[in-house]
């Protein structure tokens, strides 16, 4: 079945976060990786949803499709997330980060708004789960378990909202 793709804005976003997330578990964690629809089996029924961007382990073998385990679970939020799940008054997006939550190993998951700098940040912790909203390119988003950190306008590099500099000189090798 044809599905409508994403948007650009969706997988670059996405393709951020994936990078920003390996540049800080190579160092950090090198046993986890950051890798984009991570295969993690969720949900039941007819819905289960795939995640956009996943930390699993880093030790997987050629030809694996579906993982076990996700330590932070990242979702790009899309218009359909937006639309109510049919008979609920509950969004998509919300049945989504209630099923990360509710995965065993999920120690984080970040939902990132497509259309304004916004990212919603929760943190599992011993007494349960810290909710926390970050808006505006300089907030800054701090995950210690794994090590990262960055400003909410690093998943934006290189989008509308955060363009590239059109005349960027292009270093040369010696540089």
């Amino acid at each position: 079945m044809m599905m409508t793709p994403p948007t650009i804005m969706h997988n670059h976003i996405a393709g951020n976060l994936e990078r920003l997330l390996n540049d800080r578990l190579d160092r950090k964690a090198p046993s986890l990786l950051a890798i984009q629809r991570p295969g993690l089996e969720l949900g039941s029924g007819d819905y289960k949803p795939e995640p956009d961007v996943g930390v699993i382990d880093a030790d997987f073998q050629a030809g694996q499709r579906f993982v076990e385990k996700a330590y932070l679970l990242g979702e790009v939020v899309s218009e359909t997330d937006e639309v109510s799940v049919p008979g609920t008054n509950r969004r998509w997006i919300d049945v989504k980060r209630d099923l990360y939550r509710g995965h065993e190993y999920c120690e984080a998951v970040l939902v990132i708004a497509q259309d304004r700098m916004e990212v919603e940040l929760d943190l599992k912790t011993e007494s349960g789960w810290n909710s926390s909203v970050l808006k505006g390119g300089g907030a800054e988003l701090s995950i210690p378990a794994f090590g990262f950190w960055c400003v909410v306008s690093d998943l934006y590099e290189g989008t509308p909202l955060a363009p590239r500099m059109a005349n960027k000189p292009i270093p040369s090798s010696s540089d």
